[in-house]
């Protein structure tokens, strides 16, 4: 397990990557920065998980890693030229499957209900939002990424209850900020443009991907 000392590091070199690649994002003659560093900030978050694994948790540690590949992948289809949304979504779609098996692994399906229901809200809320804008070989896609999204993320947050502790709750905050960063992105992209979208959207994945990856420190618990 790597010490706390070494978790700050890892963290602080995230921190730096992940300014680069929002200063790329938002400053058109740096885009080269954006290409380099958006999907190595993301693979330092994987590196970081994996050094964060103590002995005895290899099966969460392996979803997560799987699911921050995933995100690179997305990562990529994302910043590519070309309009790579929909490999980018069926990539993080995969993602939140690999994440929300691994949430398994520390409690039953959703025996808290209430974050069921409260995230339940929040997706209802955003695709009404969307729904206008979305053209219509996106609309099935997207309902179905959303629900997987919002699944995700209450499970976090119902394991979080059932077996309340420090790895467990630092899931259920990546959760919420990964229900966050996408809702916010897809308003931009078929709503309404936000000023400085990718300082707020991409801020507020690498959060959600830094909790999610600090989650594999404790074992793996399965009732």
């Amino acid at each position: 397990m790597a010490r706390d000392g070494s978790r700050y590091l890892w963290t602080s070199a995230i921190v730096a990557s992940a300014v680069l690649a929002i200063v790329g994002a938002e400053i058109a003659a740096l885009r080269g920065l954006h290409y380099a560093f958006k999907p190595l900030t993301t693979l330092l978050i994987l590196a970081m998980a994996f050094r964060l694994s103590p002995a005895g948790s290899a099966g969460y540690r392996r979803l997560i890693v799987v699911g921050l590949l995933l995100s690179t992948l997305g990562d990529v289809f994302l910043m590519l030229p070309f309009d790579g949304f929909v490999f980018g979504l069926g990539s993080f779609l995969l993602a939140h499957i690999a994440y929300l098996v691994a949430l398994r692994k520390r409690g039953g399906w959703w025996r808290v209900r209430w974050p069921l229901f409260a995230y339940a809200v929040v997706a209802s809320l955003v695709l009404t939002q969307l729904w206008p804008g979305l053209p219509g070989d996106l609309k099935l896609p997207v309902i179905v990424y959303v629900i997987a999204l919002a699944g995700m993320a209450a499970q976090a947050a119902s394991v979080w209850r059932e077996h309340p502790g420090r790895a467990t709750r630092v899931a259920a905050i990546g959760g919420a900020f990964f229900v966050a960063s996408d809702a916010l992105l897809a308003l931009d992209r078929f709503s309404a443009s936000i000023p400085m979208a990718s300082v707020w959207v991409l801020t507020t994945y690498w959060v959600a991907q830094w909790c999610i990856a600090c989650s594999v420190r404790s074992g793996e618990r399965r009732p």
